[in-house]
Order: structure tokens, then sequence, then C-alpha cells
């Protein structure tokens, strides 16, 4: 039995190894297993248990004298020893000892120039489909001579940590040593942690060959090739709003910018579900079919039909399908300088203005803020939006100081005139504690469109005093009164102050996270009256 060196990492007498089966042969496997069922389409659907998410608590990186000051220590990126991780690494390969291992060889990178190779040594036939999906997926050739990978990631959710004893936090650890170029992932069955250790080993590679990583989407024009990049977390529209039938799909969460362009890490897409429609999405819509990895979304038992409004698992319900799924994928996922940068927020206090247009000094100030805000959903007590304040678009994948990231894109704007703007996804008229509804997607398509078209280069701006950013009062497909956050709101006494109190959580937030930002930064944020 071929066993492709797997006895090195203390992987003794596994009963068989597979490696790069295909999406039929891994899901044949899965059911086999019992590991999942399918549904009315053909998707592969698993529940994860009690990880339906991401776990940051759970997250470490390997503390060496090699790569200490260059991380950014703190509560996200939390330091584990060296002896530490070995000891968990040694008892997870052992306990992958005598079982069925599903292995992927692939890459991470599009542009040849920047591409690692990642080996994902798996338990389960459904996450190696899902991470099979999720990268860029090797020929043939490139297979006979994949050689070494850079970097090798062991996943076992069955195995169980025992915290007292191998000092970490739970029963999940999500470990990256970078210096031993090796990666543990245990405890949780949520796929989205195998995807997002690789984005935050590139985020530290890139860094070294000149490539600014980003947590994005992108797209571009099919006939100029013009290139647009869309920055936001999760829920404020990214995968949405970057899958524009108008426009080929680079990519929906994760990139490099180099000196050469914009180019995707990955090879597939992993959307959200929740309150999905063929209407509003057709794309993700239409993507959940043989061959994706559906994760804690609702099926009828005797229909297997979803029903993507059922939040009871999770609302974090989530698929994961090769990028050319979507019909319009730009393969390989490679586009020019990006044209435009669209900082996409969902304000749940309902009063940032829908588009505005940032210059330079504001683009950095919001880049490193990384806003967005919430309902606390089922928290008692908690009737208020929630803000989220997220450095980069991404902290919990950023393993270096933000300082870093910030000076790469302020460099990047400067030198190709790249144009950003700051678009609210979220609520308008209202607060969503007072029932408000938010924006129609149709509108903010039509406003990202005009972003990207150049419709706004001649039309009127107005400055929005509190938020210290102007923004149009026209645009293509949009009513005008719709571009007026404060004139959307019957009570403008209400309007202004949850302005000036978001504006306030703006101005502590940067004060107590970047005390050190230069003072044109600092000043380019929100002013609270």
């Amino acid at each position: 039995m071929e066993t492709y060196g797997i006895e090195k990492l203390g992987i003794i007498g596994p009963k068989a190894v597979y490696r790069n089966l295909t999406p039929a042969q891994l899901t044949e496997a899965a059911l086999r297993r019992g590991e999942g069922t399918l549904s009315n389409t053909g998707a592969l659907v698993v529940t994860t248990g009690k990880y339906t998410g991401r776990s940051p608590k759970d997250k470490f990186i390997v503390d060496t004298e090699t790569i200490h000051d260059e991380i950014a220590w703190g509560s996200v990126n939390v330091p584990i020893s060296r002896e530490k991780f070995n000891a968990i690494k040694a008892k997870v390969a052992a306990y992958l000892q005598g079982r069925e291992i599903f292995l992927f060889d692939g890459f991470a990178g599009a542009d040849k120039k920047y591409t690692q190779k990642f080996r994902i040594i798996n338990e389960l036939a459904s996450q190696n489909m899902f991470i099979h999906q999720l990268l860029i997926r090797p020929t043939a050739e490139e297979l006979a001579d994949y050689g070494e990978p850079d970097y090798t990631m062991l996943v076992a959710p069955g195995f169980k940590c025992d915290p007292e004893v191998d000092g970490v936090h739970s029963e999940a650890a999500i470990m990256i040593d970078y210096e031993a170029h090796m990666i543990v992932v245990c405890g949780s069955q949520y796929a989205g942690e195998i995807k997002k250790s690789v984005f935050s080993t590139m985020n530290y590679v890139m860094t070294k060959k000149n490539v600014l990583p980003m947590h994005c989407s992108a797209n571009m024009d099919p006939e100029t090739g013009e290139t647009a990049v869309f920055f936001g977390l999760s829920g404020t529209g990214k995968t949405t709003l970057s899958a524009d039938p108008a426009r080929k799909l680079i990519g929906d969460d994760e990139h490099g910018w180099s000196p050469d362009g914009v180019f995707n890490f990955e090879g597939g897409c992993y959307a959200k579900c929740i309150n999905l429609s063929a209407e509003n999405e057709p794309d993700i819509y239409n993507a959940i079919k043989f061959g994706s990895l559906v994760e804690n979304v609702v099926m009828d038992p005797e229909t297997r039909e979803f029903d993507f409004y059922d939040g009871s698992l999770t609302e974090n319900t989530r698929v994961g399908y090769p990028v050319d799924y979507i019909n319009n994928a730009q393969i390989p996922g490679e586009g020019g300088i990006p044209k435009v940068v669209v900082f996409l927020t969902a304000d749940a206090f309902g009063v940032l203005p829908p588009i505005s247009r940032l210059d330079k000094d504001a683009a950095m100030y919001h880049f490193v803020t990384g806003f967005t805000s919430k309902l606390a959903g089922t928290e008692r007590g908690v009737t208020e939006p929630q803000p989220t304040f997220s450095t980069l678009f991404g902290e919990p994948f950023m393993p270096m100081d933000p300082s870093v990231y910030a000076e790469m894109l302020g460099e990047k704007l400067e030198k190709y005139g790249t144009k950003v703007y700051l678009v609210n996804t979220g609520w308008a008229g209202g607060s969503a504690a007072d029932g408000a509804k938010r924006m129609k997607l149709s509108y903010t398509r039509a406003m990202v469109t005009a972003a990207l078209n150049g419709s706004f280069d001649n039309i009127e701006f107005k400055h929005h005093d509190i938020f210290n950013v102007d923004y149009p009062v026209s645009c293509p497909g949009v009513p005008d009164e719709k571009l007026d956050a404060r004139g959307m709101w019957a009570d403008k006494a209400a309007y202004d102050a949850q302005a000036n109190k978001l504006a306030k959580m703006f101005e502590e937030n940067f004060a107590k996270k970047y005390p050190n930002m230069p003072a044109e930064i600092t000043n380019a944020g929100p002013k609270a009256k």
C-alpha cells in the first residue's frame, strides 16, 4: 500500500490511504462511512456537531525564536510552545493510526509565481472533499510532479484534546507552526477551520513576497479586464456582491495583490446559506449540487429538500463548492491591478450612508478599523445593535502587526490611483432593533455597479459631518432619497443621536487599538458631535 510518506508524521499502519480521490469517490466514501446524506440536488449534507463555526479561542501559533518578533501576539494570536504543539501533534498522529486516511495534495495561490503546495490529511472523506473543492486542484501532470508539500495539515475532528493535560482551552485546537510548516486541526468538524488555517498561513507567507494578502472577494469586467476587490466580514455581502452576472468572478474570499495584479488563493467558494434564495443569489443557489459539501442546513427527511430559512442548527449554515460551479468564473483566478476597492459593512445601527467615497487616509482608517455590526440575536437582555471592529476586515486570520498590511495597502492605493468606496449593506431608515429593513440588494448592486463603471466620477457628492465621508446625491438605478442615510429616518433627532453614538464607538475603538497611527489617518475617521 502506498502511504505517501505519512509514517514520517507518526501515522503508522493506516487501514488505507486514498490520495486525491474524485468528488464522486469521496461522496461514495462519506456515504459508506455514515458521514452525511445526499440532498435532492445531489449535494453531500453533513452536520458538524457542537462546532458550527470557527472557534477563535482555540486557535494558537507556535511561538519560536524565528517568528516571535513578527507576530502580533494578543487575544487573537495566542502563543503555544513547540513542546505542547508537538505533543498534541503526536497524539493526533497516533489517533489516525489504523484508520482510513484521505489525503489531498493541492495548491494555494493561482499565480504560479506565488503558489504554495498544501498537503491536507483528513480523517473524514467529507472534509477531504471540502478541501479538494476549496483549494486549487492539480492536473494529473502536476500531481505526478508534486514532490514535497510546502505545508502539511493534520485534520482529525474525532480527536478531542484534554485541556488540563494538553495546555489548551477546550477539546478543540487549531494550531499553526510557521517555522515547521505544520498545521494541526482537531476536535472541531467545522470545515471552515481547514480553509482559514490555509488562509492564515498565506497571510504570513505572502508578506515576504511583496504580496498583500486580503480577506476579500474579487471580480473583473470580461471586456476590459478591469478588476475590483470587496473587503468585508461574514454577512456583509462579499460573496453575494462579487457573484455579479455581468462580471467574471475571480474568487469569493481570499486573494493576494501582487505587483502584477490580484490572484485567488483558492479554487472554490464557501458561501453562507441562511435565507438563500434563487431570486437573490442564483449563482450560489445553483452551485448546491453534486460535488458540493453542505454544512448544517436543515432538510426535509422525506423529500431531501433544503429549508434555507431554518437556522435551528446554526445561523452559520454553509456550502463549499469549486469556483467553476459559478458560470462566469475566471479560470485561473487571476485579474489585473484593482481599479476599485469596496469596503462592505452591514450597519445594524442604520446610520452609515449606503455608499460613500473615501480618500487614501479615510481608506486606511476604515481598512484598519474593519467595522460591521450585528444584532445580539438570542442573547437575553441585549436589544441594541452590537458593533464589531475586526482589523483589516479579517483580524482572526492576520498573524502580523496590522501596520504591515495597512502600509502595503496604502502604498498600492497611492501607486495605482485605486478608488475606494465604503458600502453599507445593512439597515436603512432606522436601526435593526427598531424593525427597519436592510437596504434592497438591487439598490446595493446598482451602487456597486456605478462605483465600478465610473458613473460617480461626474456626480455631485455631499459631506457627512459625523462620519466624515462624502456620499453621492444620485446614482443610476437608485432613488435619490435612498442615498441619504439621515433623510430616510422619519425622526431626524433620533438619527443624529444614533449616528453620534456609533461615531463615538469608532473613536473609542481607534484610540484604544491604534494609538500610534499617524494623525492624518486618525483624523480621517468619524467625528462625534
